[in-house]
């Protein structure tokens, strides 16, 4: 049975209203029925608001916890810090100062490379307002806001390794010339305020600053700073009661000093400050050297030749496009290279020795240093550690001696396998670019791909052939090194040719003071690997690229542990070998040697790696990193225990953990 049905009369727009006012009706009537629940209907949640409401959550905790840190005793971090370690040794000023400990002897700080501020006295209009300025060290602020003019003001002359025309940039005086390279990130800060514990203050600490970027002797040309540094030892002793100096230079500034040595006896008519043969040992009592690359870091090679080290081929391996022109064009590793390469303090820092130092093809001396194996901790003297005693073999020998290979089998393979092809006579090709696309100018652009593909084919560069290398693909900038370095070994020290001021650097071609009551120590870290040796490969062609990099997949697994992403490593402090760091003390000038004439006495403090337990430690006390040593709590002990007028004997003379003697033993040198 079907119902008929009632047709729906078409809405009109009375009707359509009707029903809308209807329906607002039944919402008002929830409204006050309900108003918490139609407030969450009425209100709609966007991106905006998710926004606002997370930086207002972290704006609230930012300064929450920065009220807390202002507001919070000075001694609450210390107390977490011991709530969660244990109690902390006090710090070596106040343990030596409960010991009675008192100001002695006036100290000198010679900061390193790149550890120094420099500010702008001079610059361009793209530098305006910053007179006085700093441009290096401090916040780097500049860095970040205009970097193309910051790295023309860093940057010095390609052809005279001076200023360049319009620029005037000048090291910071005083000791905040270096106590932090950055904020937060000390440097002497450390060893300063623990002198100060025992009664040091400005009158009795001098910080030797100078411009790091130049060559030694053109640091006295440009700014007389040599001649300022004798003048001011010279005070210090005339108002301390004719008390010796003690100097502490670091990293490279230990070869600047080597050359302030025989510069402040040469007589001026040579370039020197007319001392006398006898200055030093009127002035300086100890040089205790940190870090001190003596010999030379390959590091260096690869800075000069790729502009890279092993943390950034890494990086470089991870992110291939963004240090390069591939992504933001920018051509940042081109920048740098170019600035860097204008430094002629870089060169200084090239191994020296050659192959006889070193190693060749087929044999180094430290070629049994087993990477995967941890160093048994030897306290013992000279006699204990050349019994080999504490030394543990490795399972297969590394060719350090071949400091650049092309290619992961050419670094493992015997020197009868390689087949080299002499690029010292090849003939450079055409430019590998259109030049006028070139942001920053490297001498790569002039050797053409017949030359890239000479170097190559040479395959193995150990340290006897990289000056050769240096000098095939960067003329202008070894051009300027030969004027005042040299990288070799000297065969008759009395000969006059080595009177000449880019000797005086390398301790393996001069003579030590005649002071034979003077004593040198050689301080640093042992127990980080070390950069000594790399693979390399071809980079692909493009524009106004770099073609030669450090090849980060090339591993050495199991078999081979010290080479990891294209890196061989060897014990050291991170930065400088052992080898370069104790060869001079362990053996170069032990003892009366010719290098050595008067019998210096020098030793050996090496300092045992310990990285910091937890973050609250910071850099940690007992590092023996290559710069975070100079927070390390034995270290600073030693120097305030000999500023304070301790000798070697009475620190207990070597203190060894390495194999330094017996790889000095390998070395066949003529002392």
């Amino acid at each position: 049975m079907s119902f008929p049905r009632r047709r729906k009369a078409p809405k009109t727009q009375n009707s359509e209203l009707h029903e809308i006012d209807g329906e607002n009706e039944d919402d008002d009537d929830d409204k006050k029925r309900n108003p918490k629940t139609n407030l969450r209907k009425d209100k709609r949640w966007s991106c905006v608001d998710s926004c606002c409401w997370l930086i207002g959550c972290i704006c609230s905790i930012w300064w929450f916890l920065l009220f807390l840190y202002n507001a919070m005793p000075a001694s609450f971090p210390q107390y977490v810090t011991e709530a969660i370690t244990g109690p902390l040794p006090d710090p070596p000023g106040v343990k030596l100062l409960k010991e009675g400990l008192k100001v002695k002897h006036p100290v000198v700080f010679v900061p390193g490379i790149v550890t120094g501020g420099l500010e702008l006295w001079e610059g361009h209009q793209c530098a305006e307002g910053l007179f006085r300025k700093r441009l290096w060290g401090g916040s780097f602020g500049e860095l970040y806001k205009r970097p193309l003019c910051w790295v023309e003001h860093i940057s010095l002359d390609n052809e005279t390794g001076l200023d360049p025309s319009g620029i005037r940039l000048r090291s910071v005086s005083g000791l905040v010339a270096a106590d932090y390279f950055a904020p937060g990130y000390f440097v002497w800060a450390v060893l300063i305020a623990n002198l100060a514990r025992i009664g040091y203050e400005e009158k009795t600490m001098y910080m030797a600053a100078y411009d790091w970027r130049l060559s030694f002797q053109n640091t006295e040309v440009r700014d007389q700073t040599l001649s300022r540094i004798k003048s001011n030892i010279e005070l210090m002793v005339a108002t301390n009661g004719g008390k010796k100096v003690v100097v502490i230079p670091h990293s490279m500034g230990v070869l600047y000093f080597l050359h302030f040595m025989k510069w402040v006896e040469a007589p001026a008519p040579m370039g020197g400050g007319g001392g006398g043969l006898d200055w030093c040992a009127k002035h300086i009592k100890a040089v205790m050297n940190i870090g001190a690359p003596f010999l030379g870091v390959p590091k260096a090679v690869a800075g000069l030749f790729s502009i890279e080290a092993k943390d950034i081929a890494i990086a470089r391996a991870f992110a291939p496009g963004v240090l390069d022109k591939d992504v933001f064009g920018l051509q940042t590793f081109q920048h740098m290279m170019r600035m860097t390469r204008t430094w002629d303090s870089t060169m200084s820092m090239i191994p020296k020795g050659g192959d006889t130092i070193w190693g060749g093809l087929d044999w180094s001396p430290e070629g049994d240093f087993n990477c995967s194996a941890k160093k048994l901790k030897n306290n013992d003297t000279q006699t204990a550690d050349q019994s080999g005693k504490g030394s543990l073999g490795s399972t297969k020998r590394v060719n350090y001696g071949r400091i650049l290979s092309f290619g992961k089998d050419v670094a493992d393979i015997h020197s009868f396998e390689i087949k080299r092809v002499d690029f010292r006579g090849a003939v450079k090709g055409n430019n590998l670019i259109n030049t006028t696309k070139c942001d920053a100018w490297t001498e790569y652009h002039e050797m053409g791909i017949e030359g890239v593909k000479a170097v190559a084919d040479y395959k193995v560069y150990t340290a006897g052939s990289i000056l050769d290398l240096l000098h095939y693909v960067a003329p202008k900038l070894m051009a300027r090194g030969d004027a005042h370095f040299s990288h070799g070994i000297a065969d008759n020290l009395d000969d006059p040719k080595y009177e000449h001021h880019k000797y005086w650097s390398n301790p393996l071609e001069t003579k030590l003071p005649n002071a034979p009551d003077m004593e040198i120590y050689t301080m640093y870290g042992v127990g980080v690997p070390t950069e000594r040796a790399y693979v390399y490969k071809l980079t692909p062609a493009a524009e106004c690229y770099i073609p030669f990099q450090i090849d980060a997949s090339a591993e050495g697994g199991s078999e081979n542990p010290c080479l990891k992403g294209g890196v061989f490593s060897v014990d050291g402090d991170e930065t400088v070998p052992v080898l370069s760091a104790g060869f001079m003390c362990a053996k170069g000038w032990r003892g009366t040697t010719r290098f050595n004439p008067s019998g210096i006495r020098t030793y050996i403090r090496e300092y045992d790696h310990a990285p910091p337990a937890n973050f609250l430690e910071g850099r940690g006390t007992q590092s023996g990193a290559h710069v975070d040593i100079m927070g390390n709590f034995a270290l600073i002990e030693d120097v305030i225990r000999v500023a304070a007028g301790a000798t070697g004997e009475d620190l207990g003379g070597d203190q060894v953990y390495s194999d330094i003697y017996k790889w000095s033993e390998k070395i066949n040198l003529q002392l």
